[in-house]
């Protein structure tokens, strides 16, 4: 089986987080500048198969767009002309930040490791990885 790989896609950073090969867990995989995510990925599918990305969508409560939802739209027309094979998928991604933070907090990092934002966006993407793993049952 091939991996599915999520991105939590920011203006300056995204956090990339990765499936295992039959799909059972996700892992953090990297935090990027933004800017490079391209290169970054073409890179890392050279040596890995993907069948999937999953990308991050910010939506307000009402399910209005949010100041950072045209910059993800931008990165997925990006996605979709440089890897046109990769089916490419939207989640939710109202939690997630928060959810990250919480999980740093109940991993015992230290407060200044839990403030770094390269770590949580790479654990944000984990987390949307691991929800969408179990809104398939897979889990």
């Amino acid at each position: 089986m091939a991996r599915i790989l999520a991105i939590d896609y920011g203006l300056k950073r995204t956090g990339i987080a990765v499936t295992d090969p039959l799909q059972i867990i996700g892992t953090a995989l990297s935090t990027i500048d933004s800017k490079d995510m391209i290169n970054f990925l073409k890179k890392y599918f050279e040596q890995e198969q993907v069948e999937l990305i999953i990308i991050g969508e910010p939506k307000n409560w009402d399910e209005s767009d949010t100041h950072a939802t045209p910059l993800v739209r931008a990165a997925i027309v990006k996605l979709k002309k440089e890897f046109p094979t990769i089916p490419i998928i939207t989640v939710d991604e109202r939690y997630t930040s928060k959810l990250a933070s919480q999980a740093m907090v109940q991993m015992g990092l230290k407060k200044k490791d839990r403030q770094n934002k390269r770590i949580i966006d790479r654990v944000a993407a984990t987390i949307m990885l691991q929800e969408y793993l179990q809104s398939i049952n897979r889990l």
